[in-house]
């Protein structure tokens, strides 16, 4: 694997989305290292993604996604959780991909005591740490703080495959994403690794829409 540039990310979101599937996310801090091997990821393309937080323009929540490619874009939602996201694209195009999930390759423990903060009657599953985009985030220790951070240097790194091949992946809809924004026909732009428990289960957004496959639309790429 080889450290990922400023180019890397500086693509379409539909192009580096699937490119982070197997990639490796790490952050270095005081507490210690988190590493997580990348498992389902969603893609959100500015203005022309209804589903995006960009979509409507530029707020003070969402002014990262028009910075430069490269950096980390966080933000809080359903006043429960944080969710970490790539910021890719060109400056002033405000794309980014959520991080869904992934398996902890390295700081397990320390992940475990994040994720364990209150009490449980049974201790987690390996491939539960970090299954969801809540659960990424706390397992990074992340919050509105480092909203920005740089992924080429500081804490954060990211490693791609070298030789820049995509791994085999399913696609679908985006989770929670309902009306326009949220057609499978149209945005198909959830990716994953099949097989792979850490992945995040599926669930469509309020309004109604066709599902395929048992209510898991699945299409392979």
């Amino acid at each position: 694997m080889r450290l990922a540039n400023r180019q890397f990310y500086a693509r379409d979101a539909l192009d580096v989305a699937p490119a982070l599937l197997g990639g490796v996310l790490q952050r270095v801090t005081d507490e210690g290292t988190i590493a997580m091997r990348i498992t389902e990821v969603e893609a959100y393309a500015g203005e022309r993604d209804p589903g995006a937080h960009s979509y409507r323009g530029r707020t003070n929540r969402n002014k990262t996604m028009f910075g430069p490619p490269g950096h980390l874009y966080c933000y809080f939602t359903y006043g429960m959780h944080h969710a970490i996201n790539v910021v890719v694209g060109q400056l002033d195009q405000p794309y980014a991909c959520l991080i869904r999930a992934g398996d902890v390759i390295e700081g397990a423990q320390l992940a475990r005591n994040r994720r364990e903060q209150k009490p449980r009657k049974t201790a987690l599953a390996d491939y539960e740490l970090a299954r969801g985009p809540g659960c990424v985030a706390l397992t990074f220790g992340a919050d509105l703080t480092n909203d920005g951070d740089d992924l080429c240097s500081g804490q954060w790194r990211l490693f791609v495959a070298r030789d820049g091949i995509v791994v085999p992946h399913l696609v679908g809809p985006r989770v929670g994403v309902s009306g326009p924004g949220g057609e499978v026909e149209h945005f198909p732009w959830r990716y994953w690794l099949a097989n792979t428990p850490s992945v995040s289960t599926y669930k469509p957004g309020r309004s109604p829409r066709p599902a395929l496959n048992d209510g898991h639309p699945d299409l392979v790429r």
